[in-house]
C-alpha cells in the first residue's frame, strides 16, 4: 500500500499522543487542523493549543482556521485527495460534505466504550460515577455526536485512585495504538463496522460550575470519586470561613469516626487532616488555597492559625 494521505484534526493534550503515534508508524498526516490560539492561564496570554505545537515540532503543516467549514478550506482539503480524515477531540462536528472529501470518510477516536459516555466529558463522567472500566473506541463519523459505526475498541480498568488527568494521559497513549491499527486495517479492508446499540447509549455532559462544589453529605467513596474526576482542572471546590479551597486529592478512611456534622475536621495530631463525610471520612492529601500553589494537606492544615470549624457542608 502506498503512503495514505491523512488529515488529522485535534486540539487538546489528549490528541497529541495519537498524532505522534501516527508519525512513528510511518503514517504522518499531510495536514493537521487544530483550534486557533486562545487566551490561557491566569495571565490570559495567547497560547497555541497542544496539537499546534506538537504538529509543528513534528514538521507537519498546521492550519488553525477560526471557521473550518468554509468553501476555501473545503477546496484546499479536496485538492489533497485525502484517504482519511482522523479526529481526536477537535472540538467541532464535521458535516457530511466534509467527511465525503476523503476516500474512506472520517474516523474519530473517543475515550470511552461507546455507546456509553458519548460527548465531550467521557473520562470525568466515568470516574465521577465510580466506573471500574473504560476504554478507547474508533468509529466512522457521521453528523451525530459519537453515533457512527464502531471500528475498534480496547478496554482498560480505571485505577481506584486514578485522576481524570492521569487516566486521560493513559487513554491518549492507548488511543495512539488503536488509531494506528484502525488506519491500517481500514485501508486494507480488514474491519467490519458495527452499528452502535442505542439502548446502551449515554451522554457525558461537561461539568457545570455547581458540580465543582463538593458536598460533604455524600459517602466518603463518592467524595473521593468526585475529587479525582475534577483533578487537575477545574478542581473540586469547598469553602471554609468564606474562602475557597480546591481539593486535588483525598483518600477514603474506612474506620469508624465520631458522629459529627459532615465537613467537620476530626481532631488533628499531624499527618493528612481528616474531614467527616456522610458516612465515612476522607484524608486531604493535596489542596490548593485561593491565590496560592498546591500543597500537601498536612502543610495546609498546619498553617491554619484560627479555630478550625471545618468546611461548609456544601460550598
Amino acid at each position: 500500500m502506498s503512503h495514505p494521505v491523512l488529515i488529522y484534526m485535534g486540539t487538546p493534550a489528549f490528541a497529541v499522543a495519537p498524532l505522534e503515534a501516527l508519525c512513528a508508524a510511518g503514517l504522518a498526516p499531510a495536514l493537521v487542523y487544530t483550534q486557533p490560539d486562545r487566551p490561557s492561564g491566569r495571565g490570559r496570554r495567547i497560547t497555541p493549543p497542544p496539537v499546534a505545537g506538537a504538529g509543528r515540532d513534528l514538521g507537519l503543516e498546521v492550519r488553525q482556521p477560526e471557521i473550518l467549514q468554509t468553501r476555501a478550506e473545503r477546496l484546499f482539503v479536496e485538492s489533497l485527495k485525502p484517504d482519511l480524515i482522523l479526529t481526536a477531540a477537535y472540538g467541532k462536528i464535521l458535516k457530511t460534505r466534509w467527511l465525503a472529501l476523503a476516500r474512506h470518510g472520517g474516523v474519530n477516536l473517543h475515550p470511552s466504550l461507546l455507546p456509553r459516555y458519548r460527548g465531550v466529558n467521557p473520562i470525568g463522567r466515568a470516574i465521577m460515577r465510580g466506573e471500574g472500566w473504560t476504554g478507547i473506541t474508533t468509529f466512522r463519523m457521521d453528523e451525530g455526536t459519537d453515533t457512527g459505526p464502531i471500528l475498534l475498541q480496547e478496554m482498560t480498568p480505571i485505577g481506584p485512585d486514578e485522576s481524570m488527568g492521569e487516566l486521560s494521559e493513559r487513554l491518549s497513549r492507548m488511543g495512539g495504538r488503536v488509531l494506528v491499527e484502525t488506519v491500517r486495517r481500514l485501508l486494507d479492508g480488514a474491519i467490519e463496522p458495527a452499528v452502535q446499540d442505542e439502548a446502551l447509549a449515554s451522554y457525558a455532559a461537561p461539568f457545570t460550575v455547581e458540580e465543582r462544589r463538593l458536598s460533604w453529605r455524600r459517602p466518603a467513596r463518592q467524595v473521593h470519586d468526585h475529587v479525582r474526576a475534577l483533578c487537575p482542572d477545574p478542581g473540586a471546590e469547598t469553602a471554609r470561613l468564606g474562602r475557597r479551597l480546591k481539593i486535588l486529592a483525598v483518600r477514603p478512611v474506612e474506620e469508624s469516626t465520631p458522629a459529627v456534622r459532615p465537613g467537620a475536621f476530626e481532631p488533628w495530631t499531624g499527618g493528612p487532616p481528616r474531614v467527616r463525610c456522610s458516612p465515612g471520612t476522607v484524608e486531604l492529601l493535596r489542596v490548593k488555597p485561593e491565590g496560592k500553589p498546591s500543597m500537601a494537606g498536612e502543610a495546609w492544615r498546619r498553617g491554619l492559625r484560627d479555630a478550625s470549624p471545618g468546611f461548609e457542608e456544601e460550598a
